[in-house]
């Protein structure tokens, strides 16, 4: 599991500006480091569709945002995402918790999130990767890369 403070090193590594957030109770355990550090700002929101529209005004105003959210807030904030990435085309990053990954790989979920969440980053085009157990902070750093050198929207999926 990635720990706040490595996190926050990647993403200052990244020059992002800003962490647009609804955070689960996955990657809330980020809260201390993230809100901690002098140079990212840390923004609470009420929804995940406001996450998107706060980090497009960051966009547009020369920032460098992330937005972090959890699968079932990605489903809901569907419209504010097909708007950002697709109508204002601006290059979204996201970081999205899947909430019963790992049950539902091993076939023993209830929860019907995960069956709908890759689904649903197909269905917009969205890229995104999985961060794996062996190499997450690899991965993170990876996927914020790539982000950067296609400034095209993209995700990075953990796997709860």
């Amino acid at each position: 599991m990635l720990q706040g403070r490595d996190v926050l090193q990647v993403l200052k590594a990244h020059g992002v500006s800003h962490v647009v957030w609804l955070p689960d109770s996955h990657i809330g355990c980020w809260d201390e480091a993230l809100r901690s550090d002098s140079q990212l700002r840390l923004i609470r929101v009420t929804r995940e569709g406001e996450a998107i529209g706060v980090a497009a005004g960051l966009m547009l105003g020369g920032k460098r945002p992330v937005v972090m959210i959890q699968c079932t807030g990605l489903f809901e904030a569907g419209d504010a995402l097909r708007n950002v990435v697709y109508d204002l085309r601006l290059p979204l990053f996201l970081v999205v918790g899947i909430r019963s990954w790992l049950d539902f790989q091993a076939g023993i979920a209830w929860d019907s999130a995960p069956r709908f969440a890759l689904r649903i980053l197909d269905a917009w085009q969205i890229p995104y990767t999985m961060m794996s157990e062996s190499r997450p902070l690899e991965d993170f750093s990876e996927a914020l890369d790539r982000w950067l050198t296609t400034n095209q929207a993209g995700a990075l999926l953990i796997p709860e």
